[in-house]
């Protein structure tokens, strides 16, 4: 069966919120085997929702809306898909005197607006909401299933688990989901594709997704089958082809992100790292120190924009960065191993370029970035020349630092 999911709000159309409801139900869906096939985000118009409800009730068995059940006259979702459905909303009192309930346990007076809450379209169902005042609606017509849900996260969350997941259940037919996502970097989304397309276009089942970020890309396969068994059977035939053509361009096969891996391969390996960073100003530690547990193998790091601060914290020689400047191999290199010798970490990694969006020369431009990394077996720095603005210059740079570290540990550089 196929959904589509409807976020209602003309709150969510600015810039300053964002629709992460559907995210979670699509989580919820794939669990149980249903395929969301389409999002859509409305403002509170009547007309308009009416209309999309419409659309979606004639392309996927199961529609579900999120946000407007509230009690004021922006609050449009119960209007609008009664008029879809063409039924009437009906009073409930007992809603009413559970909504009067809630707000006497909260010691406050129901405001008379509050009543809107308690019509239900005819023939639905109430989901109970115990953390809110709008209960949630489930509705069956024609073979379609049709919820109505709050907006609030807190009070959506566990409505759907606790009263809808059930329903849901009992409607489909058995069905199993298995999905494995790998992760690439230090290749270009085109070189991948060409490289992976002709193995993963053979297949309808497992459907492959790919993601791309700047300098990082995810490979979504999804296979879908009766039994978990075959599920797993599927999506893992086609993993195996897939890592086969990329080999140690692949650092996790669980989806974990690129510091998650890089602190998963020093924790196993009892290794520490410390970080000298000027371009990436921080980033590259903020990478590292975002993983739970990190200060198992993260020691510090030195965040040292000037020269001065390069030659007092890290040792690094004046006249090195006179004759070489800041942004240098020799410079990186410097960098790297000062930073590994005042902290007596395992390896060191050092950033040092031109971010933008001035600054650059005809030697270094804009982009240029020297990464070093000091290790037991030495220093090693390498020249990279990224393209973009100041923001995904700096991303870019912290990122291929951390795969740089993985391949260093792993003997692959």
């Amino acid at each position: 069966m196929n959904a589509e999911i409807i976020a209602v709000g003309s709150e969510l159309l600015t810039p300053d919120r964002l629709d992460t409801d559907s995210l979670y139900l699509t989580a919820q869906l794939n669990a149980v085997g249903v395929e969301v096939v389409a999002k859509a985000v409305l403002g509170d118009d009547r007309a308009r929702l009416t209309e999309a409800v419409r659309g979606a009730l004639a392309r996927a068995e199961i529609v579900l809306l999120t946000g407007g059940l509230g009690p004021t006259e922006d609050d449009v979702t119960r209007e609008a898909v009664a008029a879809a459905l063409g039924r009437p909303l009906v009073f409930r009192q007992e809603l009413l005197e559970a909504i009067e309930q809630r707000f006497r346990r909260l010691g406050r007076t129901m405001a008379e607006i509050n009543r809107r809450q308690a019509f239900l379209i005819e023939g639905a169902a109430a989901l109970p909401n115990a953390h809110g005042t709008a209960p949630g609606q489930w509705i069956e017509q024609g073979g379609r299933v049709v919820v109505l849900l709050p907006g609030p996260p807190p009070e959506l969350q566990p409505m759907f688990a606790d009263h809808c997941l059930p329903r849901l259940r009992a409607l489909l037919p058995p069905l199993a989901i298995r999905t494995r996502v790998l992760r690439v970097a230090g290749m270009p989304e085109s070189d991948l594709d060409q490289l992976i397309s002709p193995v993963y276009t053979r297949y309808q089942n497992p459907v492959t997704t790919i993601l791309a970020a700047p300098g990082d890309i995810q490979i979504h396969l999804r296979a879908r089958s009766v039994s978990e068994a075959e599920a797993d059977r599927l999506v893992s035939e086609l993993s195996a082809q897939i890592e086969a053509l990329l080999g140690d361009k692949i650092y996790s096969r669980d989806g974990a992100p690129l510091e998650a891996a890089v602190g998963r391969l020093l924790r196993e390996r009892a290794l520490t790292v410390s970080v000298a960073e000027s371009c990436t100003g921080g980033l590259l530690g903020e990478r590292i120190t975002s993983v739970p547990g990190s200060s198992d193998y993260f020691v510090g790091g030195f965040l040292v924009y000037t020269d001065r601060l390069k030659t007092e914290l890290l040792g690094v020689d004046p006249r090195l960065l006179r004759d070489h400047t800041a942004v240098s191999e020799p410079a990186a290199a410097a960098m790297a191993e000062g930073a590994r010798a005042r902290t007596g970490s395992t390896y060191a990694l050092s950033t040092t370029g031109v971010a933008g969006p001035t600054g650059g020369t005809e030697a270094t431009p804009v982009g240029a970035v020297f990464i070093g990394v000091a290790g037991p077996q030495g220093c090693r720095v390498r020249r990279f020349r990224f393209l973009g603005n100041r923001e995904r210059i700096r991303a870019l740079a912290a990122h291929t630092a951390l795969d740089l570290l993985r391949r260093t540990v792993l003997q692959l550089e």
